[in-house]
């Protein structure tokens, strides 16, 4: 009877999930439509270009607007109950969920609106349209003369909102806003005029221009006497964001399996780890770079004199942008000829120059179109040289030396960000495509790297492999840096120290990452996550389907889940796999 009972109660669900299915479907595509109305540059981002003229205006009316949307919608799909639907749309409602709770908490409890001035920057809502490759030319323009006209009163909501910001946010902002200021005087004014707009078009596109440009001056301009005068905006608040605030802000960026302490703990034991294995590397390559010279007994001080010297190899500063270009066909013909994963010739990636208004916070980052948007290019922002100094130059490109510049190119390209991307968006699940999660996002590209070496790239040469765990030692103190900035009030001079003397960081990339860290929570602790559940579920499967285990097959199933967290990931893959190899 009991077996009978079973049996009753499975065929019910079964029956009864594509019905939940259908309904649930069609609730979600209700949910898209509004939040595409609302929130007008998120629709632009992933491709829906019809929205291209809406630029919102981020007042406190605004605000009201989003929360009434975010309780409306969150009250729906919490109403769903989850075991009526089949295990993909169970997720893609969790991710829903996740999404909506976290926008609510970001409203009413953490509020950068008040206090990052950073937040506001019409500069990716612009550019979002131009790159666009649904439109021509002159629809472009006309979409972003529409856009324009919003631009003053943008700015005005932004210092109204703006009370006891960071000073280091502020400082951001600054800078981004002035970058933003030539983008509008330089490259989107001369579209402007090579345009074949109607005269009256034009000369009204060029006029709202020139007012977008006095209305971003003037926002720089009042953050400038913020810094002389910060009482009158009630004066700066630390950057540091509460432990509690750090904790939420982790479980719902995050969606990991484990906490924040515990992926702290774990980054603390696994920095010891992974010394230990670079020391044996700089033993056997001292002779070779440093012949005749005293071998120092301490490991610490035989690691960092062998990475120094392995660190003059690195281009020229005029070259960096081109180096990079060159090197990624290597990359796609290594993944194809060791069978890693498949990649679409399809969607090709363009290397480019980082739009200046975006430059400030990273270095090089990979821009995909989203899943509305087949046609357009994926671009690979790599910021110049040009603003630094020769020393800072020297410095940087130490840091970035012929071999971690490989090590960039896997994360940021291929295997890394690019082809995970492209994926993402062929998922049979828009949801999953959508709310892109960073922890999988940032935790895919760490793991190429790694899985990269191990399948033989570089010929497991020690140099390339020693540089490599330098650089996975960046990604796990980038965790503990993160992590002890917030919750145990980490200085600067601490910062640096951890960077520099213990994760052999050049000092002009400890200061860039002490900045990044100050106008970015939990962000650097993405990457350390992910890899971590990554990998060990990669371990967890091999050791479970022994000579069945396919590497490329779990590459692409993986993958195929769009950006979902890894959580929801590893619980789909588990579900579809036959019992006796899922157990």
């Amino acid at each position: 009877m009991k077996k009978l009972a079973c049996l009753l109660l499975c065929l019910i669900g079964c029956s009864t999930t594509p019905v939940a299915d259908k309904s649930f479907q069609k609730q979600s595509q209700a949910f898209l439509d509004d939040l595409w109305r609302t929130y007008p540059d998120f629709a632009v981002a992933v491709g829906r270009h019809e929205f291209d003229a809406g630029l919102v205006v981020p007042d406190e009316q605004r605000r009201v607007a989003e929360e009434n949307f975010v309780n409306r919608h969150l009250s729906a799909f919490k109403s769903i109950e989850g075991t009526q639907l089949s295990p993909s749309a169970r997720a893609d409602r969790d991710l829903i969920v996740n999404y909506l709770e976290s926008e609510l908490w970001s409203l009413k409890e953490f509020q950068s609106h008040v206090w990052n001035p950073s937040r506001y920057n019409v500069g990716s809502s612009l550019s979002s349209v131009l790159e666009g490759a649904e439109k021509t030319e002159n629809l472009k323009l006309v979409a972003i003369l529409q856009k324009l006209e919003n631009v003053p009163a943008y700015y005005q909501a932004a210092k109204k909102s703006i009370h006891r910001p960071t000073r280091e946010h502020t400082q951001l902002a600054i800078k981004q806003n002035k970058a933003l200021m030539g983008f509008l005087n330089g490259d989107l004014k001369a579209r402007a005029e090579k345009s074949s707009l109607k005269n009256e078009e034009k000369d009204l596109l060029l006029a709202r221009l020139l007012k977008a440009e006095e209305s971003v001056k003037n926002y720089v301009t009042w953050l400038e006497s913020l810094l002389k005068n910060p009482d009158a905006a009630g004066g700066f608040r630390d950057f540091r964001i509460s432990p509690q605030h750090y904790a939420r802000k982790f479980t719902l960026d995050l969606e990991s399996s484990f906490s924040a302490d515990e992926i702290y703990q774990q980054a603390v034991n696994e920095k010891a780890e992974i010394l230990q294995k670079m020391a044996p590397l700089a033993d056997g390559l001292w002779s070779k770079y440093l012949p005749g010279k005293k071998k120092p007994k301490n490991a610490t001080a035989l690691i960092k004199q062998v990475i120094e010297k392995i660190s003059e190899q690195h281009t020229q500063p005029a070259n960096f942008v081109e180096t990079i270009r060159l090197q990624l066909p290597h990359l796609s013909d290594f993944v194809i000829a060791k069978n890693l994963l498949t990649l679409d010739p399809q969607k090709p990636l363009k290397v480019r120059e980082t739009p200046v208004f975006q430059r400030g916070v990273a270095g090089a980052s990979v821009d995909s179109p989203g899943p509305f948007e087949s046609k357009r290019e994926t671009f690979y922002n790599v910021t110049p040289l040009d603003d630094m100094d020769a020393k800072a130059q020297e410095s940087y490109l130490r840091e970035y030396n012929d071999f971690t510049l490989q090590i960039l190119n896997i994360h940021e390209a291929i295997p890394g960000h690019y082809v995970q991307l492209v994926y993402a968006n062929r998922s049979p699940s828009l949801i999953k495509s959508i709310f892109g999660n960073g922890t999988m996002i940032e935790g895919w590209a760490v793991y190429a790297e790694r899985m990269m070496l191990e399948a033989g790239y570089g010929d497991n040469s020690p140099e390339l492999w020693l540089m490599y765990y330098k650089w996975f030692l960046r990604v796990i103190t980038n965790t503990i840096l993160d992590y002890e900035i917030h919750n145990r009030s980490l200085s600067k001079d601490k910062a640096l120290h951890y960077l520099v003397n213990e994760a052999f960081q050049e000092k002009a990339e400890a200061e860039q990452k002490w900045v990044r860290a100050t106008v970015s929570q939990v962000q650097l602790a993405s990457y350390y996550t992910g890899f971590s559940e990554i990998y060990r579920f990669r371990e967890e499967q091999k050791s479970k389907l022994g000579q069945s285990f396919k590497l490329k097959e779990f590459h692409e199933n993986f993958l195929s889940y769009g950006s979902a967290s890894i959580r929801t990931i590893r619980s789909l893959m588990l579900e579809s796999m036959p019992k006796s190899s899922a157990r």
